[in-house]
């Protein structure tokens, strides 16, 4: 049986790919500087909900980030705490500050077991504990430090990916913005009683995520296709995308979950890039401020 990649996990650093064969799964650990060459194999399927297995095996389009037939991702969300779903869950979460780039900081909750995995995830460069507390008073929280502070709860990918080359050199710079927002936060009123406050501590992850002195990317993979191959060497990850150095000695990104669903099969270091790739447009950091 064909092994199917799931996309990247990480639950551990450095991260790695993760793998599917019926019952059977394993992890590829990632490492910067090693050389990645592979080629997508037949058809993208649903990977299915929640760990099950997609009832009819639907064939999923090459550009969706989520990997899921519609009724499966019908099935994922509704047991989803993103999605407010969930309101009895019993275990601790905890409320975050966390920080890409200038200008863009945004506040979430997750589980207290996950530890940083969701902001590893996310691509959060740096990032702060705000409280941690009962899932509904983190909920509320989130709500209130969104609306008094004026920040969201998303950041588009794109612009993530715009600034992760120009991003200050100073861990004190790039800890600026969720230092000062940390103190307004934790100065308001309103906060749930079962809300227990966790004191100020900004964690960096622009050495985890090999961010530093990152060449702009030139530009963003649209798609994997059948026989279509992807070959560079690993410069940076952040978050799902990991920043390739190719033959061309261009910087492509490839956003991982695009990978979910796929058969991949090794291909030869100078197999180069046979896949769409959207040009980045130049100039774009200007336009985001």
């Amino acid at each position: 049986m064909p092994w199917q990649c799931r996309g990247l996990s990480w639950a551990h650093t450095p991260p790695g790919l993760i793998w599917r064969s019926g019952r059977s799964g394993r992890t590829s650990t990632l490492a910067y500087g090693q050389d990645i060459a592979f080629r997508a194999v037949g058809q993208r399927q649903c990977t299915g909900a929640r760990g099950n297995v997609c009832p009819v095996g639907a064939v999923v389009p090459g550009r969706s980030t989520g990997g899921l037939c519609p009724e499966c991702a019908r099935l994922d969300r509704a047991h989803s705490v993103a999605a407010d779903t969930v309101a009895d869950d019993p275990r601790p979460y905890r409320v975050y500050l966390a920080w890409f780039g200038p200008g863009m900081v945004k506040v979430g909750i997750t589980a207290e077991q996950r530890g940083a995995a969701r902001l590893l995830e996310q691509g959060a460069v740096v990032f702060s504990w705000l409280g941690r507390g009962p899932l509904m008073a983190a909920r509320r929280t989130e709500e209130l430090l969104r609306a008094a502070l004026g920040v969201p709860d998303r950041i588009p990918y794109a612009q993530k990916r715009a600034v992760r080359a120009v991003l200050p050199a100073g861990a004190d710079e790039r800890a600026g913005e969720i230092t000062e927002l940390y103190a307004r936060a934790v100065a308001l009123e309103g906060w749930p009683e079962a809300l227990e406050r966790i004191g100020f501590e900004a964690v960096d992850h622009m050495g985890v995520f090999g961010l530093e002195g990152l060449p702009a990317a030139w530009g963003v993979v649209r798609e994997l296709v059948d026989g279509g191959t992807v070959a560079g060497r690993l410069i940076a990850a952040a978050g799902p995308d990991l920043h390739l150095r190719t033959g061309e000695e261009r910087v492509i990104v490839l956003d991982t979950r695009l990978f979910s669903g796929w058969e991949l099969v090794g291909a030869e270091r100078t197999a180069g890039l046979t896949v769409a790739v959207d040009e980045l447009p130049h100039g774009v950091q200007d336009g985001l401020f």
